[in-house]
């Protein structure tokens, strides 16, 4: 197989908004890759990450790119192959040998292949193939069932490995993904619910646990005997930046475990920082020079294996107490375990005058759900807001004249894999933030129209907006618009995969 034809393949789903139709084209290419490395390493390209998690390679030195091949000749493992050979330098003399490594690759791919490899590279390949989509064309193309798919899933940083298994070996090669300690696990997602009232309207009435939401990193923590990994939400290890996280694992009675929490930057009186200090902190590379001017604090919130026993699928009260036997209490999330409305009501106020985010409620008898934003967790703040994608970026005017100001917002479509515009905001931003958004949407552009005034961009850059409510309107495709929307802050800790859905917003607006 070709890199041209993983590239085409990607175009063209891109190019359509029908969902069926996205998994009808990814289920083609696995189909034509070869069985084994090359399926793996195609599924990966079309999950728009490579198996490669850093190659040291940043959008400066892919600014400028030597002139393209005519015809196509590069093949996935040939990239692939590359890609290898870049994350490995090191040390002296690297810095010129990664330019000359990446101007090689370069050369001999054509222009369409350059620009897919430097979106794959920096990590902005999008085409609307969301990972659960993908993982739907795996099952199609392998002809196995897509709950044995999904459930492989869970225990696969990336998607490039279920497609090998799936193709080579059918279901019976999947069922041979589980949980293992150091290799990290897809998160537990929370959707969302205007007001506690709402959320716990979803529960019956029922005991739950009410857990404080804080504004930090999700960490996930496994720990062997003194070897300690820590991965973000992402999956990324940042096991060498959170030297905090690895002391406390270090710390605990448990010789095996596997823990889902939060680390945050808190001040003095215990009231966190701003969160982009929080990010800055976990961001650095020299955590020994940041420890002791932005320290952070680490809790837990679930445990998904304890010294030989995996709790993936035991009910969330058993996981809560091995939880307790494993963490001290200073380690743990406060929570409120109860019933009683009055009471997560008073939490809530409390935790809100804290200075955090609110609660996740939380189904005690739900297992853990990785990579699933389900029913079982609901979050809730004391202000409405949604995590969204910039689809397009206005020129500004008067002040802002030379900034790009007025952001199109849209949210997920998980029926197409595209997007949905809500509407547009200036407001919330400050003069760094748009100086920030104009160099950043200026590299995400895509093209430009109303005579160069709106500057359309790849949908990528999730924004957290905050809105007092949501209105019908026909004037936006999903029938809904944000009242008095205002932006909080980028969230680069998120993909655009991420984003709240139409689905979620309709439901908020009570549209169902």
């Amino acid at each position: 197989m070709l890199l041209a034809e993983v590239v085409r393949t990607h175009a063209a789903v891109a190019a359509t908004r029908s969902r069926l139709r996205k998994r009808e084209l990814l289920a083609d290419a696995l189909r034509a890759a070869e069985p084994g490395e090359e399926v793996e390493v195609v599924a990966s390209f079309l999950s728009g990450r490579p198996r490669q998690r850093r190659t040291g390679v940043g959008w400066r030195s892919l600014a400028e790119l030597p002139p393209a091949a005519v015809e196509p000749t590069l093949t996935p493992l040939d990239v692939d192959d590359a890609l290898e050979d870049l994350s490995r330098l090191a040390g002296a003399g690297s810095q010129a040998a990664r330019a000359a490594a990446v101007a090689e690759l370069f050369t001999l791919a054509t222009a369409d292949e350059q620009d897919f490899l430097r979106r794959l590279m920096l990590g902005e390949l999008r085409q609307g193939a969301l990972d659960s989509l993908l993982l739907d064309a795996i099952a199609a193309a392998a002809d196995v069932p897509l709950k044995t798919v999904r459930r492989a899933a869970m225990f696969s940083a990336l998607s490039g490995p279920i497609a090998r298994a799936a193709l080579t070996g059918g279901a019976a090669a999947l069922e041979d993904f589980r949980l293992e300690v150091g290799r990290p696990v897809r998160p537990m997602l929370a959707s969302s619910a205007p007001d506690v009232a709402a959320a716990l309207e979803r529960f019956g009435g029922a005991t739950v646990a009410a857990d404080l939401k804080l504004d930090g990193i999700r960490v996930q923590v496994h720990k062997s005997g003194r070897d300690v990994a820590v991965f973000t939400r992402s999956l990324d290890d940042v096991t060498e930046r959170l030297p905090e996280v690895v002391e406390l694992a270090r710390s605990l009675d448990a010789v095996h475990a596997v823990l889902d929490g939060e680390a945050i930057a808190l001040d003095d009186a215990g009231r966190p920082r701003p969160f982009q200090e929080t990010i800055a902190r976990t961001g650095s590379h020299d955590a020994e020079a940041h420890a002791g001017t932005t320290p952070l604090t680490a809790y837990f919130f679930d445990v998904l294996h304890l010294d030989g026993s995996d709790l993936v699928d035991a009910p969330a009260r058993e996981r809560l107490e091995a939880l307790e036997r494993a963490v001290p209490p200073a380690g743990v999330v406060p929570r409120r375990v109860t019933a009683d409305a009055g009471e997560i009501a008073d939490f809530f106020a409390e935790t809100v005058a804290a200075g955090h985010e609110g609660l996740v409620i939380k189904d005690l008898d739900a297992p853990y759900e990785a990579g699933r934003r389900g029913a079982a967790w609901v979050k809730v703040k004391p202000r409405h807001t949604l995590d969204l994608v910039v689809l397009a970026v206005e020129q500004g005017s008067g002040r802002r004249q030379g900034w790009l100001s007025n952001i199109h917002l849209g949210a997920r479509d998980p029926a197409t894999g595209g997007f949905v515009l809500l509407g547009k905001t200036f407001k919330g931003m400050t003069d760094e933030m748009l100086e920030w958004q104009t160099k950043r949407f200026t590299e995400l552009e895509t093209h430009r129209s109303q005579g160069g005034q709106v500057v359309h961009v790849r949908p990528e850059q999730v924004v957290e907006i905050a809105f007092d409510g949501i209105q019908r309107s026909s004037r936006y495709p999903g029938g809904v618009a944000l009242r008095f929307a205002r932006v909080l802050r980028y969230r680069d800790d998120k993909t655009a995969d991420e984003a709240d859905t139409i689905d979620t917003v309709r439901s908020l607006a009570g549209l169902g």
